[in-house]
């Protein structure tokens, strides 16, 4: 089967290289296979090329699952010392050896390729490791920014063991040659998603996707922050070399351009497999209708969602991490961890139904009961953000059974109510599980490292930055509002927030990339590259629920928990200093409603100190020393 021939044969790391068992292996009675005896054939390559496809972040350990870049971010309901901008240098930076110890491997593929006799044969895990050449390098220029260029496999003689930093600029150039080659290989190997079945391979589409995600942020990134981050590359950063001031524009360009490629392509389409459920009682399916967006992140098998469907049925990833209960767990504590817990203002920037803001919306109902800042809201939030009073089937023994009618079953168990002891007072169900047969450390959906939702947003955003901020209502329902459709929210026109001086189209691209791409890595990196992190994620407190609300308790502060007749807010949980006093404006985008006093507080202000210097992470101290041309990210 592919799914295993891609992730799950047997693995041998031999002098660098990843290489799947073959009968090619069973004829070579070493202890170890070199590099000398491998690559000699077109499935060699591409077991080689295959082995590097699980060289990227996605599942795997709570410490280094991709989601975790997006923690402690402004949307946030969890705290980091890098979002909080309190870290400090350290002796090593984990992410920055990984990365080139798998470059190292890409570059052996790529070297042996050179002397392969009929090139034409093995252009597929070629093109895929250009694919994965310039993916590590991308995960270091949004981490360090300029880093020493990896492009070939060194000895204790190269130079690259003592290389200085290539600029952001000259590294750029590198990636978008990379992502070229790949393109080209890729298209001339025909590796298409018809041809895969998105089975986790790099495709075609795969490569000019990324290719517009790193030109829409480097475009961005240096229209918003320019050379502020560079350094002089002499006593600190990597400087500027080969820097344009107008470079930005031809990014942007790309990114739009790639992005109307693969949209006009349609071979990918959102998906929505739980707009209206077909199992289980009446009150059963309406409590599933419109959950697309909860079981597009938990999809597996036919157990996983009450319409019974597979990852067979998801048209939407581009390039996904595939995961398998039997052949390859996601090793990760996502269902108790739940990682994409929000922040207040999360649950301020998603849209009610008519497709405005809680601060302009008639439809939104306010604060004043556990339930009320839920009605007639996004599908994003109500069916990834536990409502009080709501029942939820869990996971492993209390896991869902779809026929069954939830209600019937013990409220104790299956209702939730939230407690408020400390902590925002938010659950998110988004990457957590309901299958019955999923214990700790076993889900195992796939993890959607680019999905067609991204390209909507990507062809949005880099048009309205191309056109002074402004996208037309045609090009927004080509983009945008296909989102929002699933999301059950009205379209985003010139018309709906016409009314609203405070309402700009480029601030609702952006708010919509920071909803639909909630807890997906994404948001950091996204702030520093508009050049507003200091403004989103410093001198604020992180905030949760009301407590009260223009003066006048909530029902967080009054109700009891009917499942133990306990009151939801434990007794002292909260002292003064932790429940804003007074009102303040949460964002810098004045079309997200301010915090009012009564809200409860995850995180004080004054841990957020969160500046420009943190728009990259030092490098290590142990990496410096070891090469003393690399100078330090400056300001640490």
């Amino acid at each position: 089967m592919k799914i295993r021939n891609l992730i799950f044969g047997g693995i041998l790391s031999l002098s660098g290289v990843l290489i799947s068992c073959n009968s090619f292996l069973d004829q070579i009675p070493q202890d170890y296979v070199s590099s000398a005896v491998y690559f000699k054939t077109p499935a060699q390559f591409q077991a080689a090329a295959n082995a590097l496809h699980t060289n990227v972040y996605g599942w795997g350990g709570n410490n280094t699952f991709a989601i975790n870049f997006d923690n402690g971010s402004d949307i946030s309901g969890y705290t980091t010392a890098e979002a909080s901008g309190t870290n400090v240098v350290g002796t090593d930076d984990g992410y920055y050896n990984q990365a080139y110890s798998w470059l190292r491997q890409i570059n052996i593929l790529i070297g042996k390729s050179k002397s392969y006799k009929t090139p034409s044969e093995i252009a597929a895990p070629v093109g895929q490791a250009y694919f994965f050449r310039a993916w590590q390098h991308f995960f270091l220029l949004k981490r360090f920014g300029g880093v020493a260029i990896s492009n070939y496999v060194p000895d204790v003689s190269s130079g690259l063991l003592n290389a200085p930093r290539a600029s952001r600029y000259q590294v750029m150039d590198q990636i978008v040659n990379d992502l070229d080659s790949a393109i080209l290989l890729l298209n001339s190997a025909n590796v298409t998603k018809a041809t895969t079945n998105n089975d986790g391979h790099v495709t075609l589409e795969a490569a000019k996707a990324f290719k517009a995600r790193v030109c829409l942020f480097e475009g961005t990134w240096e229209k918003y922050v320019g050379t502020s981050t560079d350094g002089d590359g002499k006593t600190s950063g990597a400087g500027s070399v080969g820097y344009s001031p107008t470079k930005y524009t031809e990014y942007l360009n790309m990114a739009k351009s790639l992005s109307k490629e693969i949209i006009d392509g349609g071979k990918f389409s959102l998906w929505n497999g739980v707009a209206s459920a077909t199992v289980g009682s009446v009150a059963n399916k309406a409590m599933y209708a419109n959950t697309s967006y909860y079981y597009l992140f938990n999809l597996e098998d036919a157990a996983s969602n009450p319409n019974a469907l597979t990852k067979a049925s998801n048209n939407e990833p581009i390039y996904r991490s595939v995961y398998d209960f039997t052949y390859r767990k996601g090793n990760t504590n996502l269902t108790h961890s739940a990682p994409a817990t929000p922040s207040r203002k999360y649950m301020d920037m998603c849209l009610c139904t008519d497709g405005l803001p809680v601060q302009y919306s008639p439809l939104f109902h306010g604060y004043a009961t556990l339930t009320s800042e839920y009605d007639n809201r996004d599908y994003r939030l109500t069916s990834c953000i536990k409502k009080p009073g709501a029942w939820y089937w869990g996971y492993s023994t209390t896991g869902a059974n779809y026929a069954a009618d939830i209600t019937a079953l013990p409220a104790v168990t299956y209702r939730y109510y939230p407690t408020l002891g400390g902590g925002g007072g938010y659950t998110s169900r988004k990457f957590c599980s309901e299958n019955s047969a999923r214990a700790d450390y076993t889900e195992s959906p796939d993890y959607y490292q680019i999905r067609y939702a991204e390209i909507l947003l990507i062809y949005a955003e880099a048009t309205a930055e191309l056109n002074g901020g402004d996208v037309s209502d045609a090009d927004l329902n080509y983009s945008v509002n296909l989102i929002r459709a699933r999301s059950g929210v009205a379209p985003l026109t010139h018309a709906l927030i016409a009314p609203y001086p405070a309402l700009t189209i480029l601030g609702e691209i952006r708010r919509e990339r920071a909803i639909e791409l909630e807890g997906e890595g994404y948001r950091i990196s996204d702030l520093c590259r508009w050049g507003i992190a200091e403004q989103e994620m410093s001198g604020k407190p992180t905030c949760g629920v009301y407590l009260t609300y223009g003066g006048v308790n909530t029902e967080y502060s009054t109700a009891t928990n009917p499942n133990t007749g306990k009151p939801v807010l434990t007794p002292g949980a909260y002292s003064a200093t932790t429940i804003v006093q007074a009102d303040f404006q949460q964002s810098s985008y004045a079309g997200i409603s301010p915090v009012k006093a009564g809200a409860v507080i995850s995180e004080v202000a004054n841990n957020r100190i969160f500046v420009r210097k943190n728009y990259l992470q030092p490098i290590g101290t142990n990496q410096i020393a070891l090469n003393p041309s690399l100078k330090q990210n400056p300001s640490w």
